[in-house]
């Protein structure tokens, strides 16, 4: 983290991140939250690992899972919270300072909890972990609140208002002043198709967090690498009166 802020991106590779990391280096950032990528230690690519530098994985199965890699001398120490039949939550501590849920939310085989329900269950677990003035949960959710009425246990708008209680707040919808479920900025389209957009990747970040600038990325850029496009945000850390 240098002194015009910390640099998060977040993006759902589609896989093979042993082939498309270079892209990444032209976020220039701090902190990276890959979805669907291999774990580089098991990966047969030494570029690939010596590029993850320092990093944390989890995954069922080493060529699918979620990774964090740390950027300009960042610390990472994963948190071993017990997770149940919950897939693809990765909670570190970044510097020994503050939490951070990295995430991505699927059609998990734990039941009733899949997609969005996934993160609600976690949240109902372990919601203490990310109850912090610089709490961060950053992901690829699956999810926007225009599918409400298809959740009937849990739903995004349950998510984001356990979230808000907890503090933390979207920094796409501050930064850009709009509501949940009325996103401008597409970062999913389906099978890379530009008239099939949808808004479902997320940084919510805790108070002490103030963000400076949120980026999209490009759809002639990133379409040719997957169907998401990576989400960023450049956040300036503040003094909360809770802290």
């Amino acid at each position: 983290m240098t002194d015009s802020g910390l640099r998060i991106s977040s993006w759902n590779c589609g896989g093979g991140l042993r082939k498309k990391w270079r892209a990444l280096d032209e976020l220039n950032a701090d902190l990276l939250v890959i979805q669907e990528c291999e774990n580089p230690a098991l990966a047969a690519d030494p570029a690939y690992l010596e590029w993850a530098g320092n990093f944390l994985w989890t995954g069922p199965s080493k060529s699918k899972g979620i990774g964090v890699f740390a950027r300009n001398g960042l610390q990472l120490e994963q948190q071993p919270l017990d997770l149940g039949a919950l897939e693809f939550f990765l909670p570190c501590t970044i510097d020994g300072d503050w939490p951070l849920l990295a995430t991505w939310t699927g059609g998990a085989s734990s039941g009733m909890f899949s997609y969005i329900g996934q993160l609600w269950r976690y949240l109902q677990l372990h919601k203490n972990f990310v109850n912090h003035p610089r709490g961060m949960v950053i992901g690829d959710l699956n999810s926007n609140t225009q599918w409400d009425k298809q959740h009937r246990t849990c739903c995004h708008s349950d998510v984001v208002k356990i979230l808000s209680e907890l503090g933390l707040q979207s920094a796409y919808h501050r930064y850009f002043a709009e509501a949940q479920g009325q996103e401008t900025r597409a970062t999913f389209f389906h099978r890379r198709k530009v008239d099939k957009p949808y808004h479902i990747d997320y940084a919510f970040l805790g108070a002490d967090w103030l963000e400076q600038q949120v980026l999209i990325g490009t759809v002639e850029k990133w379409l040719l690498l997957s169907d998401h496009v990576p989400i960023s945000v450049v956040a300036r850390r503040v003094e909360s009166m809770a802290s």
